[in-house]
Protein backbone atom coordinates (compact mmCIF):
# COMPACT_ATOMS: atom_id res chain seq x y z
CA UNK A 1 0.00 0.00 0.00
CA UNK A 2 1.47 3.47 -0.78
CA UNK A 3 -0.66 5.16 2.31
CA UNK A 4 -4.20 5.82 3.24
CA UNK A 5 -5.67 9.15 3.80
CA UNK A 6 -9.11 10.55 5.23
CA UNK A 7 -11.10 12.96 3.24
CA UNK A 8 -12.40 15.98 5.76
CA UNK A 9 -14.81 19.23 5.46
CA UNK A 10 -18.03 20.10 6.45
CA UNK A 11 -20.58 19.05 4.85
CA UNK A 12 -21.85 19.76 1.36
CA UNK A 13 -18.10 20.35 0.27
CA UNK A 14 -18.08 17.93 -2.71
CA UNK A 15 -16.16 15.42 -0.45
CA UNK A 16 -18.35 12.42 -1.42
CA UNK A 17 -18.07 13.63 -5.35
CA UNK A 18 -14.16 14.38 -5.09
CA UNK A 19 -14.12 10.17 -3.50
CA UNK A 20 -15.63 9.73 -6.72
CA UNK A 21 -13.76 11.27 -9.06
CA UNK A 22 -11.15 9.93 -7.22
CA UNK A 23 -11.97 6.45 -6.92
CA UNK A 24 -14.65 5.57 -9.13
CA UNK A 25 -16.74 4.10 -6.42
CA UNK A 26 -20.04 5.85 -7.01
CA UNK A 27 -20.37 7.05 -3.71
CA UNK A 28 -24.25 8.42 -2.84
CA UNK A 29 -24.01 12.26 -3.45
CA UNK A 30 -26.94 14.47 -2.62
CA UNK A 31 -27.40 17.73 -1.62
CA UNK A 32 -28.00 17.61 2.09
CA UNK A 33 -26.66 17.07 5.27
CA UNK A 34 -25.05 13.75 6.38
CA UNK A 35 -25.23 11.93 3.00
CA UNK A 36 -22.18 9.70 3.80
CA UNK A 37 -23.79 8.38 7.39
CA UNK A 38 -21.11 5.36 6.66
CA UNK A 39 -17.31 5.88 5.97
CA UNK A 40 -16.88 5.15 2.04
CA UNK A 41 -13.60 3.21 1.27
CA UNK A 42 -11.98 3.30 -1.96
CA UNK A 43 -8.53 1.51 -3.06
CA UNK A 44 -6.79 2.72 -6.39
CA UNK A 45 -3.69 2.03 -7.67
CA UNK A 46 -1.39 4.60 -8.25
CA UNK A 47 -0.69 5.79 -11.93
CA UNK A 48 3.34 4.87 -12.28
CA UNK A 49 4.67 5.10 -15.78
CA UNK A 50 8.06 3.71 -14.36
CA UNK A 51 6.10 1.47 -13.55
CA UNK A 52 4.75 1.07 -16.85
CA UNK A 53 7.67 0.90 -18.58
CA UNK A 54 9.64 -1.85 -16.32
CA UNK A 55 6.69 -3.92 -17.38
CA UNK A 56 7.34 -3.46 -20.68
CA UNK A 57 10.59 -5.76 -20.17
CA UNK A 58 8.75 -8.53 -18.44
CA UNK A 59 5.62 -8.71 -20.59
CA UNK A 60 4.71 -12.30 -19.09
CA UNK A 61 4.82 -11.12 -15.67
CA UNK A 62 1.72 -9.30 -13.64
CA UNK A 63 2.28 -5.68 -13.22
CA UNK A 64 1.27 -4.66 -9.90
CA UNK A 65 1.02 -1.16 -8.69
CA UNK A 66 1.16 0.53 -5.13
CA UNK A 67 -2.10 1.31 -4.13
CA UNK A 68 -3.75 4.49 -2.24
CA UNK A 69 -7.00 3.81 0.64
CA UNK A 70 -9.46 6.98 -0.15
CA UNK A 71 -11.75 7.02 3.24
CA UNK A 72 -14.23 9.25 2.70
CA UNK A 73 -15.86 10.91 6.19
CA UNK A 74 -18.54 11.99 6.94
CA UNK A 75 -19.12 15.66 7.02
CA UNK A 76 -18.13 17.59 10.00
CA UNK A 77 -19.81 20.49 12.16
CA UNK A 78 -18.97 22.82 14.50
CA UNK A 79 -19.47 20.86 17.57
CA UNK A 80 -18.21 17.50 16.16
CA UNK A 81 -15.72 17.13 19.15
CA UNK A 82 -18.64 16.85 21.96
CA UNK A 83 -20.59 14.94 19.38
CA UNK A 84 -22.98 17.14 17.07
CA UNK A 85 -24.24 16.00 13.82
CA UNK A 86 -22.46 12.63 13.30
CA UNK A 87 -19.58 13.32 16.04
CA UNK A 88 -16.90 11.22 17.12
CA UNK A 89 -18.18 8.19 15.22
CA UNK A 90 -16.39 9.76 12.39
CA UNK A 91 -13.78 11.73 14.21
CA UNK A 92 -12.72 7.69 14.81
CA UNK A 93 -12.15 7.45 11.98
CA UNK A 94 -9.87 10.14 11.20
CA UNK A 95 -7.05 7.84 13.47
CA UNK A 96 -6.75 5.11 10.85
CA UNK A 97 -5.31 6.91 8.35
CA UNK A 98 -1.88 9.03 6.95
CA UNK A 99 -2.64 12.06 6.63
CA UNK A 100 -5.55 14.10 6.22
CA UNK A 101 -6.97 15.65 3.08
CA UNK A 102 -9.04 18.67 4.13
CA UNK A 103 -12.03 19.43 1.25
CA UNK A 104 -12.80 23.05 1.29
CA UNK A 105 -15.52 24.05 -0.90
CA UNK A 106 -14.49 27.03 -3.37
CA UNK A 107 -17.86 26.72 -5.85
CA UNK A 108 -20.61 28.42 -5.41
CA UNK A 109 -24.09 26.99 -6.37
CA UNK A 110 -27.71 27.80 -5.34
CA UNK A 111 -28.49 24.22 -5.37
CA UNK A 112 -26.19 22.93 -2.92
CA UNK A 113 -26.77 24.95 0.11
CA UNK A 114 -23.87 25.57 2.62
CA UNK A 115 -24.50 24.44 6.08
CA UNK A 116 -22.95 28.01 7.07
CA UNK A 117 -24.33 30.32 4.57
CA UNK A 118 -22.30 32.33 1.43
CA UNK A 119 -18.60 30.86 1.04
CA UNK A 120 -15.89 31.52 3.44
CA UNK A 121 -12.48 29.34 2.96
CA UNK A 122 -10.89 30.81 5.96
CA UNK A 123 -14.16 30.27 8.17
CA UNK A 124 -14.77 26.45 7.25
CA UNK A 125 -11.31 25.40 7.59
CA UNK A 126 -10.78 26.73 11.06
CA UNK A 127 -14.28 25.08 11.86
CA UNK A 128 -12.56 21.92 11.03
CA UNK A 129 -9.18 22.44 12.68
CA UNK A 130 -11.21 23.44 15.88
CA UNK A 131 -13.06 20.54 15.83
CA UNK A 132 -10.22 18.12 15.72
CA UNK A 133 -7.89 20.44 18.00
CA UNK A 134 -10.78 20.44 20.86
CA UNK A 135 -11.38 16.16 20.30
CA UNK A 136 -7.55 15.49 20.90
CA UNK A 137 -7.36 18.06 23.89
CA UNK A 138 -10.11 15.83 25.20
CA UNK A 139 -8.33 12.84 24.98
CA UNK A 140 -4.76 14.23 26.30
CA UNK A 141 -6.62 15.65 29.03
CA UNK A 142 -8.14 12.41 30.16
CA UNK A 143 -4.75 10.87 29.66
CA UNK A 144 -3.20 13.51 31.71
CA UNK A 145 -5.62 13.11 34.49
CA UNK A 146 -4.94 9.34 34.75
CA UNK A 147 -1.61 10.14 35.26
CA UNK A 148 -2.01 13.05 37.72
CA UNK A 149 -2.70 10.79 40.91
CA UNK A 150 0.60 8.64 40.39
CA UNK A 151 2.87 12.13 40.51
CA UNK A 152 1.01 12.89 43.38
CA UNK A 153 1.83 9.66 45.22
CA UNK A 154 5.41 10.28 44.16
CA UNK A 155 6.26 8.16 41.04
CA UNK A 156 9.01 9.55 39.54
CA UNK A 157 9.20 7.68 36.82
CA UNK A 158 5.55 8.82 35.29
CA UNK A 159 6.17 12.57 36.05
CA UNK A 160 8.12 13.45 32.73
CA UNK A 161 5.22 11.61 30.81
CA UNK A 162 2.77 13.45 32.62
CA UNK A 163 4.46 16.68 31.98
CA UNK A 164 4.82 15.99 28.23
CA UNK A 165 0.70 15.33 28.06
CA UNK A 166 0.44 18.73 29.67
CA UNK A 167 2.60 20.71 27.62
CA UNK A 168 0.40 19.28 24.57
CA UNK A 169 -3.11 20.20 26.65
CA UNK A 170 -1.36 24.02 27.21
CA UNK A 171 -0.42 23.86 23.14
CA UNK A 172 -3.91 22.73 22.20
CA UNK A 173 -6.01 25.56 24.44
CA UNK A 174 -4.10 27.61 22.90
CA UNK A 175 -4.71 26.49 19.13
CA UNK A 176 -1.84 24.70 18.06
CA UNK A 177 -2.36 21.55 16.59
CA UNK A 178 0.42 18.59 18.02
CA UNK A 179 1.93 18.70 14.63
CA UNK A 180 2.95 22.20 15.46
CA UNK A 181 4.63 21.26 18.97
CA UNK A 182 8.57 20.24 18.66
CA UNK A 183 8.63 16.31 20.03
CA UNK A 184 11.56 14.46 21.33
CA UNK A 185 12.38 11.26 19.96
CA UNK A 186 11.89 9.25 22.92
CA UNK A 187 8.29 11.45 23.01
CA UNK A 188 6.69 10.20 20.42
CA UNK A 189 6.05 6.72 21.30
CA UNK A 190 3.70 7.89 23.93
CA UNK A 191 1.88 9.39 21.35
CA UNK A 192 1.06 5.92 19.66
CA UNK A 193 -1.60 4.59 21.55
CA UNK A 194 -3.60 7.65 21.18
CA UNK A 195 -2.84 8.65 17.73
CA UNK A 196 -3.48 12.22 17.86
CA UNK A 197 -5.89 13.50 14.85
CA UNK A 198 -3.82 16.62 14.98
CA UNK A 199 -0.23 14.79 14.78
CA UNK A 200 -1.65 13.47 10.92
CA UNK A 201 -0.17 15.69 7.98
CA UNK A 202 -3.02 17.82 6.44
CA UNK A 203 -3.01 18.64 2.80
CA UNK A 204 -6.06 20.90 1.24
CA UNK A 205 -7.97 20.27 -1.38
CA UNK A 206 -9.81 23.22 -2.98
CA UNK A 207 -12.85 21.88 -4.59
CA UNK A 208 -13.67 23.84 -7.58
CA UNK A 209 -16.44 24.72 -10.58
CA UNK A 210 -15.86 23.70 -13.83
CA UNK A 211 -14.26 27.08 -14.58
CA UNK A 212 -11.61 25.85 -12.06
CA UNK A 213 -9.38 28.47 -9.75
CA UNK A 214 -11.18 31.28 -8.63
CA UNK A 215 -10.43 33.65 -5.68
CA UNK A 216 -11.46 31.12 -3.14
CA UNK A 217 -9.54 28.33 -3.81
CA UNK A 218 -6.10 30.77 -4.02
CA UNK A 219 -7.47 31.99 -0.44
CA UNK A 220 -7.39 28.27 0.13
CA UNK A 221 -3.76 27.98 -1.64
CA UNK A 222 -2.89 30.79 0.86
CA UNK A 223 -3.76 29.20 3.61
CA UNK A 224 -2.18 26.01 3.01
CA UNK A 225 1.12 27.84 2.55
CA UNK A 226 1.49 29.51 5.74
CA UNK A 227 0.46 26.43 7.54
CA UNK A 228 3.39 24.52 5.98
CA UNK A 229 1.45 22.07 3.69
CA UNK A 230 -0.20 21.66 -0.02
CA UNK A 231 -3.13 22.86 -1.61
CA UNK A 232 -4.28 20.54 -4.69
CA UNK A 233 -6.76 22.26 -6.91
CA UNK A 234 -9.85 19.86 -7.90
CA UNK A 235 -12.76 20.63 -10.32
CA UNK A 236 -14.77 18.08 -8.31
CA UNK A 237 -17.81 18.16 -10.13
CA UNK A 238 -16.34 17.86 -13.84
CA UNK A 239 -13.73 15.05 -12.65
CA UNK A 240 -16.54 12.95 -10.99
CA UNK A 241 -18.53 12.94 -15.25
CA UNK A 242 -15.87 12.55 -16.81
CA UNK A 243 -14.84 9.39 -14.47
CA UNK A 244 -18.42 8.10 -14.76
CA UNK A 245 -18.48 9.20 -18.54
CA UNK A 246 -15.39 7.09 -20.02
CA UNK A 247 -14.65 3.80 -19.05
CA UNK A 248 -10.92 3.87 -19.79
CA UNK A 249 -8.16 5.60 -18.51
CA UNK A 250 -7.29 6.78 -21.88
CA UNK A 251 -10.39 7.81 -22.85
CA UNK A 252 -10.67 9.63 -19.67
CA UNK A 253 -7.46 12.04 -20.41
CA UNK A 254 -9.50 12.80 -24.06
CA UNK A 255 -12.07 14.24 -21.68
CA UNK A 256 -9.93 15.96 -19.46
CA UNK A 257 -8.01 17.49 -22.28
CA UNK A 258 -11.05 18.89 -23.78
CA UNK A 259 -11.40 20.36 -20.62
CA UNK A 260 -7.91 21.63 -20.04
CA UNK A 261 -7.31 19.39 -17.26
CA UNK A 262 -3.43 18.10 -18.08
CA UNK A 263 -3.62 16.06 -14.95
CA UNK A 264 -6.09 14.23 -13.11
CA UNK A 265 -7.30 15.20 -9.56
CA UNK A 266 -5.92 11.71 -8.40
CA UNK A 267 -2.84 11.98 -10.01
CA UNK A 268 -2.03 15.46 -7.95
CA UNK A 269 -3.02 14.35 -4.50
CA UNK A 270 -1.00 11.52 -5.10
CA UNK A 271 1.47 13.37 -5.75
CA UNK A 272 0.98 16.03 -3.07
CA UNK A 273 0.82 13.20 -0.37
CA UNK A 274 4.30 11.94 -1.51
CA UNK A 275 5.60 15.00 -0.67
CA UNK A 276 3.97 15.62 2.09
CA UNK A 277 4.42 12.20 3.79
CA UNK A 278 7.72 12.10 1.82
CA UNK A 279 7.59 8.59 0.97
CA UNK A 280 9.21 7.00 -2.09
CA UNK A 281 8.75 3.91 -4.56
CA UNK A 282 11.39 1.12 -5.71
CA UNK A 283 10.53 -1.76 -7.61
CA UNK A 284 10.88 -5.25 -7.56
CA UNK A 285 10.94 -8.16 -10.80
CA UNK A 286 11.92 -11.07 -9.46
CA UNK A 287 9.47 -13.74 -9.52
CA UNK A 288 5.97 -14.22 -11.36
CA UNK A 289 5.58 -10.01 -11.00
CA UNK A 290 6.75 -6.71 -11.68
CA UNK A 291 5.69 -5.15 -8.68
CA UNK A 292 5.65 -1.31 -7.01
CA UNK A 293 6.47 -1.00 -3.29
CA UNK A 294 5.91 2.45 -1.45
CA UNK A 295 8.36 3.42 2.05
CA UNK A 296 9.19 6.75 3.83
CA UNK A 297 12.44 8.42 2.93
CA UNK A 298 15.31 7.18 4.72
CA UNK A 299 13.80 3.93 4.88
CA UNK A 300 17.41 0.75 5.04
CA UNK A 301 17.27 -2.27 2.39
CA UNK A 302 16.18 -4.82 5.29
CA UNK A 303 13.25 -3.09 6.29
CA UNK A 304 11.93 -2.16 3.02
CA UNK A 305 12.45 -5.95 2.03
CA UNK A 306 9.86 -6.26 4.75
CA UNK A 307 7.44 -5.02 2.85
CA UNK A 308 7.75 -7.72 0.88
CA UNK A 309 8.77 -11.20 3.46
CA UNK A 310 10.00 -10.28 7.23
CA UNK A 311 12.34 -13.08 5.90
CA UNK A 312 13.74 -10.38 3.82
CA UNK A 313 14.76 -8.38 6.65
CA UNK A 314 15.60 -11.20 9.31
CA UNK A 315 18.13 -13.00 7.15
CA UNK A 316 18.94 -9.90 4.49
CA UNK A 317 22.49 -10.67 3.44
CA UNK A 318 22.80 -7.52 0.85
CA UNK A 319 20.86 -6.35 -2.31
CA UNK A 320 21.59 -5.55 -5.79
CA UNK A 321 20.05 -2.51 -7.15
CA UNK A 322 19.66 -0.68 -10.23
CA UNK A 323 18.13 2.58 -11.30
CA UNK A 324 14.80 1.86 -13.32
CA UNK A 325 15.85 4.28 -15.81
CA UNK A 326 19.10 2.31 -17.07
CA UNK A 327 17.05 -1.08 -16.63
CA UNK A 328 15.01 0.33 -18.92
CA UNK A 329 17.79 1.67 -21.03
CA UNK A 330 19.60 -1.68 -21.13
CA UNK A 331 16.50 -4.00 -21.31
CA UNK A 332 17.67 -6.75 -18.97
CA UNK A 333 19.89 -6.82 -15.57
CA UNK A 334 22.21 -9.32 -17.34
CA UNK A 335 22.95 -6.29 -19.91
CA UNK A 336 23.32 -3.88 -16.85
CA UNK A 337 25.78 -6.30 -15.02
CA UNK A 338 27.70 -6.38 -17.90
CA UNK A 339 28.02 -2.56 -17.88
CA UNK A 340 28.65 -2.47 -14.18
CA UNK A 341 25.63 -0.55 -13.24
CA UNK A 342 24.09 -3.57 -11.42
CA UNK A 343 24.92 -2.32 -7.36
CA UNK A 344 25.67 -4.09 -4.37
CA UNK A 345 24.56 -2.93 -0.85
CA UNK A 346 24.75 -3.76 2.74
CA UNK A 347 21.46 -3.10 5.47
CA UNK A 348 22.81 -0.09 5.39
CA UNK A 349 21.61 1.27 2.29
CA UNK A 350 19.09 3.88 2.00
CA UNK A 351 16.39 3.12 -0.18
CA UNK A 352 15.95 5.65 -3.56
CA UNK A 353 13.03 6.56 -5.13
CA UNK A 354 13.13 4.60 -8.47
CA UNK A 355 15.36 1.56 -7.45
CA UNK A 356 14.98 -1.89 -8.84
CA UNK A 357 15.94 -4.32 -5.96
CA UNK A 358 16.79 -7.89 -5.80
CA UNK A 359 17.18 -9.01 -2.25
CA UNK A 360 19.59 -11.74 -1.24
CA UNK A 361 18.73 -13.50 1.96
CA UNK A 362 20.55 -16.43 3.63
Amino acid sequence: MGFSCGLVGLPNVGKSTIFNALTSAGAKVENYPFTTIDANVGVVAVPDPRLDQLHKLFPEKKKIPTTLHFTDIAGLVKGASEGQGLGNQFLAEIRNVDAIVHVVRCFEDPNVVHVDGALDPQRDIEIIETELMLKDLETIEKRARALASRVKVGDKSIKAEHDFYLRLQEALAHGKPIRSVALHEHERPLLKELNPLTLKPVLFAANVGDAGENEFSKTVEKLAAARGTLAVIIRGRLEAEVVEAAETEEERRVFRHEWGIEESGLERLIRAGYELLQLVTFYTTDGPEVRAWTVPQGTHAPQAGAKIHTDFAERFVQCEVARWDELVKEGSPAKLREKGHLYRHGEKYLVQDGDVIHFVVA
